[in-house]
């Protein structure tokens, strides 16, 4: 360690007789040097007084959970989703309520040519807290052998509103951008009015496409005699599932045969779930990395009216209540009174006095944090707050406990920082399983004030060399933009002006293979 380490301690830590140390090997090996060798990797591991606490989230007196973030994009407007393609590189895509979306290699550089631009396209607007944009990215399972991905966004055709879920396919000339000239338009659904216009997309283990829309907007679903949500001749307020497969010729979807209504000549063929109000972020669980447990588990979070916000765990044919029931109360008592409602209560709900809009999110099952695993990491909007469920799985309830940001040196490693932009809007992970979230300074579509950050567990990392990945080959041939974190950013144009790129990827192809290792080939 101190022969390939050394000039890399006064970085890692405060301690001066330390940071003194590092030009005498053998009273640096004296000073660290420990008699007990129980506290040494990987002995720790099998130590099972030393290890009393390892699967515990570090918590405080409050019971509230500490962690820390890393951020990894920034300078961005709106970013509603984050998604991988599921094909080996570990590149990631950042979509812009405004319409773009943006390739990301493992090292964090972004191209500079857009993955999609349909900026025109989409409707949108500056207005601060204006839903409707670029809502949603999904790309086809078998990505790798398609190309093909799906987005779904708001158009205004003819003084009318609507939600548009399209089909394009990635360019043949470059896998880092889309033939915008490949669209194909699977569904479009008119929105009686601008808010509550859903938004995810998903496929499922069955490889499926999940489709979440919102009840159709302004305030307590008018819309007909009990609304849209509870309606099942409607698609709005709704989760849809279709099969986009084999669409080359013929429908541009099928029905899966075993979807709840089909059969029900007075429904949609297309509903999976009804009662929804606005989910806005909802997640597949990978299931627990060793015995597969929860896998397939879909869990959103629905917006609510008044008085509450709630998570929800959607399986078919159910209907999640709304507009008979918020969170866990009536809120029209008449179609709450209804025997027929037969409706599935959430897995939690909170009151208004913790937040106002919830951000769904996605249960850990990454790598890097064990003590991470099984624990369903969600937000809210206008609080800022971040929350986590946990199951009992012996009883099957869920417990409640806030995330906090780690004080004092919790958060004291260089990368990590211990704050957030308030707005939390997304959240997402990468292909290995590791989770983020996106929130902004300021809730506009034009604002570039928006942030991707990691989620970090200072408690407890995985044991060395465990979680290593090794990106497939994808050749590049955009320039690349690297990563600056936003504070190094502002330090150095206070210090030295605005910064003047210099495009010296002009005409050049890189080819990446792995996050520290680029190739140019002229």
């Amino acid at each position: 360690m101190w022969q390939t380490c050394r000039g890399l301690f006064r970085h890692l830590s405060p301690d001066r007789e330390l940071r003194a140390l590092e030009g005498n090997r053998v009273r640096f090996c004296r000073y660290l040097s420990l008699n007990d060798a129980d506290y040494c990797f990987p002995r720790l591991l099998v130590n099972e007084h030393l290890n009393s606490n390892l699967g515990r989230v570090v918590a405080d007196a409050k019971g509230c959970l500490q962690l820390c973030l890393e951020e990894v994009a920034n300078g961005l407007r709106n970013p509603v989703a984050m998604v991988h393609a599921r094909d080996g590189t570990h590149r990631f895509f950042v979509a812009e309520q405004v319409g773009l979306v943006w390739a990301y290699l493992p090292d964090r550089s972004r191209l500079e040519t857009p993955f999609l631009n349909i900026s025109r396209a989409v409707l949108t607007s500056p207005w601060e807290g204006d839903e409707r944009g670029f809502l949603g990215i999904a790309f086809h399972p078998r990505f790798r052998h398609n190309g093909k991905l799906y987005v779904y966004y708001s158009v205004g055709v003819d003084f009318a509103e609507w939600i548009r879920i399209s089909e394009f396919r990635v360019s043949e000339d470059d896998v880092n951008t889309v033939d915008h000239d490949s669209e194909r338009i699977i569904l479009e659904i008119e929105e009686p009015a601008s808010n509550h216009n859903g938004g995810q997309l998903l496929f499922g283990e069955d490889g499926y496409l999940y489709i979440f829309t919102g009840d159709g907007g302004m305030a307590g679903d008018p819309f007909g005699e009990f609304g849209n949500a509870q309606n099942k001749s409607a698609l709005l307020g709704k989760v849809l599932r279709i099969d986009v497969d084999r669409n080359e010729r013929g429908p541009l979807y099928r029905i899966p045969p075993d979807n709840p209504f089909v059969s029900d000549p007075a429904a949609r063929p297309e509903v999976y779930a009804l009662g929804v109000r606005n989910m806005w972020r909802c997640s597949f669980d990978r299931g627990d990395p060793a015995s597969g447990a929860g896998r397939g588990r879909l869990f959103c979070g629905d917006v609510g009216q008044n008085k509450f916000e709630e998570v929800d765990l959607v399986e078919s044919g159910r209907n999640y209540g709304w507009r008979a029931r918020e969170g866990f109360e009536c809120y029209d008592r008449r179609l709450c009174a209804n025997a027929s409602l037969d409706d599935v209560l959430p897995i939690f709900a909170y009151p208004h006095k913790l937040g106002k809009s919830v951000t769904g999110g996605y249960v850990y099952r990454g790598c890097e944090y064990p003590n991470l695993n099984g624990l369903y990491i969600f937000g809210d909007f206008m609080s800022g707050r971040l929350m986590s469920l946990r199951e009992n799985s012996g009883t099957g309830q869920w417990r409640y406990n806030e995330i906090c940001m780690g004080q004092g040196q919790t958060c004291e490693f260089p990368g990590l920082i211990n704050n957030y932009h308030p707005y939390i809007i997304s959240f997402g992970e990468d292909e290995a399983g590791e989770l983020y979230f996106m929130s902004t300074g300021m809730p506009s579509a034009t604002a570039a004030r928006g942030v991707v950050y990691k989620v970090i567990d200072p408690s407890r990392r995985a044991p060395p060399g465990k979680c290593q990945i090794q990106p497939a080959q994808v050749k590049v041939k955009s320039r690349l933009i690297h990563f600056v974190p936003k504070e190094m950013a502002e330090l150095r144009a206070k210090k030295y002006g605005p910064v003047v790129r210099v495009n010296v990827f002009h005409k050049t192809s890189v080819i990446v293979t792995s996050p520290e290792s680029v190739k140019l080939v002229v």
